[in-house]
């Protein structure tokens, strides 16, 4: 390809409104273009990339056993409604009614439509294992697309759903296409990390996360340096400590675990945790912290140790609902709870989730429920009643790892796949059945399995470049080798360079040809920025010598190569360092 035509031009600098590398670098580099918030369009470059991305998959899938199919991007409604999962996608979900009035799905996913598949193909177990898949354009609505591709409103993804007899085949499809997962990724240049996460709206039991590490990623890992328990910050659990009770009625009578009388007490203009701890001279974790939130248009109270935060993830897990957001003040106040005096110790009326904690010490400060007052040493289950206890916790950095009590470690980090246990939760309201061996109907046991392939390719960026631009790993750039002419106006070297171009083309190299007439300067920074793994400078230096000079985007050193049977040479390069 040569540069003069190649569609799609370099930039200096990213447009303002680009904040992460991959978005910055994708935009300056010419390879993607923003259409809308969240809507992009991948140019000639951008687009080589992907395609390469979609290949490995392809091969990892096709040696998983997979079969490659296409399913429709328009789905019906019903199917959603069948599944019950329109409530969980929500708003994220893009419909549309057609002239006959009926509603439509643009797919964020496709389990209701294999589903729906397996239900009229599937017969017997003979049929199972099945593991099938597409690569295919997916919607959703978020509400905030940032970083370029990282989260956008349309996307390519691959997905793969497995179908077996029992949970043991489960196990065995998840297994391998973790493997195959594992497999991309180091094929596209890759270091990723499993880590445990939350189903989300997807569903199912258990599911994984694979991770690049990532200051600019969205999403917050921990993880255990010692045993190596690793857990999205949406799943991840921690050991929680039990309080000792700092109160006694006399002291050095050790009363540690002695539950002690309630005692109203005055704290006046004492409303957060802080204020209190610190007026009463307590530690936070010695107090119960009442937060307020809206679950699906209803009044939610929370309850929770005062040193600990809630996770907003678990707390929607717990209460199995579709939106959930923090109360305003007013929302709380015209129920006649007092804000910042809160307690659930009397409360009627209203839904109280509490976490795990409230039983992990005792004697705890409270608020009583009027202005100006806290209660002192209060106990569960003795002083109050909740409607849930469930771990509804935020882990955090340094907490004790739920394995092996060591300190847990967080980092920021790109999800670039997702794979899912799903079970028979919707083979079952999709009526994916089969015959067993004794005759019987039975569900699926489903499993599903997604890869993000513009998200991947943003998180190869991310992982991959300097202050200079992109460095593409060999297997996914758009180019293999950057052919760069200097002095265009001496036409011993232009025609030296027109040979160089039509002989690695014909000995199938991928090669872009910079024959624009710009300075060095400007074709070595667009190189760099363009970041193809392999450049090849001609000039009338080298050509006195009857060479070009090679330089891999990765290293200072450069060498020199012979132009008689150039093709060879560089073919040789680029196995070795393919094979490195």
């Amino acid at each position: 390809m040569r540069f003069s035509k190649l569609f799609g031009k370099t930039l200096r600098e990213a447009p303002a409104e680009a904040e992460s590398a991959s978005h910055q670098l994708l935009l300056r580099a010419g390879m993607i273009a923003q259409v809308a918030a969240g809507v992009y369009s991948y140019l000639p470059s951008g687009w080589r990339v992907l395609r390469k991305i979609e290949n490995i998959i392809r091969e990892e899938m096709d040696n998983a056993g997979g079969q490659e199919l296409m399913l429709p991007v328009l789905q019906p409604f019903e199917l959603w409604q069948q599944s019950g999962r329109y409530v969980s996608f929500g708003q994220t979900m893009f419909t549309l009614t057609d002239r006959k009035e009926h509603k439509l799905v643009l797919g964020p996913t496709h389990e209701e439509v294999i589903a729906e598949l397996a239900h009229h193909y599937l017969q017997s177990y003979r049929d199972l294992p099945l593991l099938v898949y597409q690569i295919q354009t997916k919607f959703r609505d978020e509400p905030r697309p940032r970083g370029g591709l990282l989260r956008v409103r349309e996307f390519i993804m691959k997905d793969l759903y497995s179908f077996d007899v029992d949970e043991a085949g489960l196990d065995e499809s998840y297994r391998k296409m973790s493997q195959a997962y594992q497999n991309i990724y180091a094929r596209c240049g890759l270091s990723t990390s499993i880590v445990e996460a939350d189903s989300g709206a997807i569903g199912g039991k258990e599911s994984h996360e694979f991770m690049v590490i990532s200051e600019t990623g969205e999403d917050e890992m921990v993880f255990c340096p010692h045993c190596g328990y690793s857990a999205n910050v949406e799943k991840a659990q921690f050991a929680k400590a039990v309080i000792a009770v700092s109160q006694s009625p006399e002291p050095g009578e050790g009363a540690a675990k002695q539950s002690l009388p309630l005692e109203e007490i005055a704290t006046p203009e004492q409303k957060t945790i802080e204020e209190v701890a610190s007026f009463l001279g307590v530690p936070p974790e010695q107090t119960l912290k009442a937060v307020f939130y809206i679950a699906d248009g209803k009044l939610i109270f929370v309850v929770i140790r005062g040193d600990l935060e809630v996770n907003e993830t678990k707390l929607r897990n717990t209460l199995k609902c579709t939106e959930l957001r923090l109360a305003t003040e007013d929302e709380v106040q015209q129920t006649g709870i007092v804000v910042g005096f809160a307690s659930p110790i009397g409360i009627k009326g209203t839904k109280v989730i509490a976490d795990d904690s409230i039983t992990m010490g005792s004697n705890f400060i409270t608020g009583a429920n009027k202005p100006g007052y806290h209660f002192k040493n209060a106990n569960y289950p003795r002083d109050f009643e909740v409607d849930i206890t469930a771990d509804i916790t935020l882990a955090h950095h340094g907490d004790s790892c739920p394995k092996c009590g060591s300190n847990l470690s967080s980092t920021r980090g790109i999800e670039v796949g997702h794979i899912f246990k799903l079970g028979t939760f919707i083979s079952e309201k999709l009526g994916a059945s089969f015959l067993d061996q004794t005759g019987a109907y039975r569900p699926a046991v489903m499993g599903c399995y997604g890869i993000g392939l513009g998200r991947l390719l943003a998180a190869i960026v991310e992982q991959n470049h300097d202050d200079k631009g992109i460095i593409w790993p060999l297997a996914v750039a758009p180019y293999q080798a950057y052919l760069c002419l200097l002095h265009l106006d001496n036409p011993e070297v232009a025609s030296a360079a027109e040979k160089a171009y039509h002989d690695l083309e014909n000995a199938g190299i991928e090669v872009l040809f910079d024959d624009r007439d710009e300075s060095p300067g400007v074709k070595f920074n667009d190189a760099d920025l363009l970041g193809i793994p392999l450049r090849l400078t001609l000039s009338p230096r080298t050509l006195k010598n009857q060479s070009i000079e090679a330089k891999w985007r990765t290293e200072k050193e450069t060498q020199l190569l012979p132009l008689e049977n150039l093709a060879a040479e560089v073919n040789k390069l680029l196995r070795e360092r393919l094979a490195s």
